[in-house]
């Protein structure tokens, strides 16, 4: 499909409604990441939160985040500091102790590293996810969100390997916690715009160093883009209407790897060094052999689960009700996007 100009809806807010928090105790493991520093502010800013735990294993990025909280002026009174990683069920089951909803976003993200270190990645991002399940289970936590990437949909890497086999194991969680137990979903989204180990922050660096030229992987290379904000608004938006069990993945836009280097330096040369090991030239996030069980709504598709010894067929009614069956060649990936961000529309999101 050929690049489109519409971009009114590339700024969907996604409508998370923070008062989902009001009164209640949430923990969100990776705490420290670009994603969890996001979403605690915005967690103490636009809800009645009792307590927000922040849990993740380095001691001086959970110092220099209390510090930034502190100089913004932040209610800490409402927020706990939890020195712990997802591979240890003993210390997630104490993190987890009165917490009503966990957001996962631990794992280790980088594409080349899981290729390297595959006994560590493993470790982290799948019997980490057993962990929290089994956790969740004992605590008795009413609701989880896991955030998996666009890489877990027809995985060619060990990282989008790894998060596919977390995706499934949160999925399948549903049937061992009861019909009034724990329930879990997936939230599943592409690159962000400006996270930490994206490419913006990386092409920024070579900017102020002086570079004098961007080296780009491919110039036809796609990806599915989405903001820091965009993200936590989706996950919290999801969180409030999940049953359990689904994978909600958002519309959002695609952009060519030559046309964002252009966007971020227009004029500065680009230099082809080739794809990295694991890497592909255009991401999925609905293969085709989901279409038969996904719904799309007007700002997200929900894949359903494919079977559940829980819940009959009429559970998830509300979602036929509120929204459309796909056709059954659908497939959503960041070359076929209908949505493409322009470069005007790069630079307004760089500026927020």
């Amino acid at each position: 499909m050929g690049k489109n100009t519409k971009s009114g809806a590339i700024f969907r807010g996604f409508c998370g409604d923070f008062s989902v928090f009001d009164n209640m105790s949430i923990l969100v493991t990776g705490g420290t990441g670009s994603f969890g520093q996001a979403f605690v502010k915005k967690t103490l800013e636009d809800s009645r939160v009792k307590k927000v735990v922040v849990f993740s294993r380095d001691e001086l990025k959970q110092y220099e985040f209390q510090q930034v909280l502190a100089g913004e002026g932040y209610d800490l009174s409402r927020v706990r500091f939890f020195i712990g990683d997802v591979r240890d069920v003993d210390r997630l089951e104490m993190a987890f102790k009165d917490i009503d909803f966990v957001i996962h976003a631990a794992a280790l993200k980088q594409v080349t590293t899981a290729e390297y270190n595959p006994f560590e990645c493993i470790h982290t991002n799948v019997i980490g996810a057993e962990n929290i399940i089994r956790a969740c289970l004992k605590t008795n936590v009413k609701k989880v969100i896991a955030l998996s990437t666009d890489k877990a949909a027809n995985p060619i890497n060990l990282y989008g390997a790894s998060k596919l086999a977390s995706d499934k194991i949160f999925v399948a969680a549903n049937n061992l916690s009861g019909r009034n137990g724990c329930r879990f979903s997936v939230v599943r989204y592409g690159n962000v715009v400006g996270s930490r180990g994206s490419v913006v922050p990386f092409f920024r660096k070579l900017l102020q160093d002086g570079a004098e030229f961007l080296p780009i992987t491919d110039p036809e290379m796609t990806r599915f883009w989405i903001t820091l904000s965009q993200g936590v608004s989706f996950v919290v938006s999801s969180l409030a209407e999940m049953i359990g069990g689904e994978v909600f993945v958002p519309k959002i836009p695609s952009m060519q790897i030559d046309d964002l280097a252009e966007a971020m330096a227009p004029g500065v040369a680009r230099k082809v060094v080739g794809i990295r090991p694991g890497e592909k030239m255009h991401e999925v996030m609905i293969p085709s052999d989901d279409a038969r069980n996904t719904i799309e709504l007007e700002d997200r598709y929900v894949i359903l689960p494919q079977s559940s010894t829980l819940w009959p067929s009429d559970a998830f009614n509300r979602y036929y009700q509120m929204g459309k069956n796909v056709n059954q060649d659908f497939y959503y990936a960041s070359d076929n996007n209908s949505e493409w961000l322009q470069a005007d529309d790069l630079q307004e999101w760089l500026k927020k």
